[in-house]
Formats: C-alpha cells, structure tokens, sequence
C-alpha cells in the first residue's frame, strides 16, 4: 500500500485545515487508518484512528472536539479535517495503516506510512 498526503499548509491559529490521505491497490477498506504528527525535536505522536468500516474512532485528548477523521473507502482515502487550529498543532502529519481491526495509538503498529504534509499554524 502506498499513502500520499496533501491538504498541509500555513494557516492562522483559529483557522481551519482539511488533510487528505490517498492509498494505492484495491484493499484500503482492510485497513484501519490513523494520523500522527511529530514536531521538531519531538516523538511521533497519535492524533487519530478510524476503524476499516469506520465505525469506531479515537482522537488523541489535545485535538477532540477539534479534529474530525473521517474515510471514503470508495475513494480510498482517510481525511481530517482540523478547526481551531492552535500554534502547537504545527507538526509534520502522517497517514498510516495497518492490516486488521485493531485501532492502535501506537506508530510501531502500523505497517505503511505516507511521506508527511506540513501544518504551520501561526499566532
């Protein structure tokens, strides 16, 4: 599987940004699908997860209430959409998956990765 972000860029802190992730191959609806982040000089953190069916999701506690993730398995790609940005959610984000049920916060649990979009939010 192979996972291409967009969506990244500079917004002002309030504002509000949408990150996609599209996968390559025909079984993306097998895979559970997460969002990390990892800002200069820091551990690659869990943002959220959504199940294959996308019935179940878990959002890290610094971004629930603000960040929605979503999927559209026919289009084979997992979204978030971020609002109220603050500064402290600028951070290089990745899409990841794994093959089975299991929404883990863990990045050593998920088998594929995407290259990264960047997230600048400005104060």
């Amino acid at each position: 599987v192979q996972l291409v972000e967009s969506g990244g860029g500079l917004v002002q802190a309030g504002g509000s940004l949408r990150l996609s992730c599209t996968a390559s191959g025909r079984t993306f609806s097998s895979y559970s699908m997460a969002w990390f982040r990892q800002a200069p000089g820091k551990e690659r953190e869990f943002v959220a997860a959504i199940s294959r069916n996308a019935g179940t999701t878990y959002y890290a506690d610094s971004v629930r209430g603000r960040f929605v993730i979503s999927r559209d398995n026919a289009k084979n790609t997992v979204y978030l959409q971020m609002n109220s940005l603050k500064p402290e959610d600028t951070a290089l984000h990745y899409c990841a998956a794994r093959s089975g049920t299991y929404l883990s916060r863990m990045p050593r649990d998920y088998d594929y990765w995407g290259q990264g979009t960047q997230v600048t939010v400005s104060s």
